[in-house]
């Protein structure tokens, strides 16, 4: 199994920043899962999450995303995916998600599309 690892940052008071490096897949998709429901216990729904350092991401992986975005939106916050790698864009193309998530290239830019929810 590749190394998995996920660093948080507050990027405002109302927004988390999920840093996340290796690779998503069925191996690790659940630590992922467990840390964004983890934010949203503790009432943290506004979320970016820099993809740049993911080698790779699985559908289980994608998963993930599918599921607290929903999540986010049920409790009022919404969540922005920021600078994926090639490998991780070419998925998120191919299952459809580039419809229906938000990209952003910066965390100011990020930062406006969350504070735009």
């Amino acid at each position: 199994m590749k190394e998995f690892e996920i660093n948080l940052e507050q990027l405002s008071p109302n927004v988390t920043l999920i840093h996340i490096a290796g690779w998503l897949d069925a191996h690790t998709f659940e630590y992922m899962e467990q840390t964004i429901n983890n934010l949203f216990d503790e009432g943290k729904v506004r979320l970016a999450v820099e993809l740049s350092d993911v080698e790779y991401i699985s559908s289980a992986g994608a998963g993930v995303f599918i599921g607290t975005l929903s999540a986010s939106h049920e409790r009022g916050g919404d969540i922005v995916l920021m600078n994926p790698t090639e490998p991780v864009q070419e998925v998120f193309d191919m299952l459809g998600l580039s419809q229906v998530f938000k990209f952003a290239s910066s965390s100011q830019e990020a930062l406006k599309l969350l504070a735009a929810k």
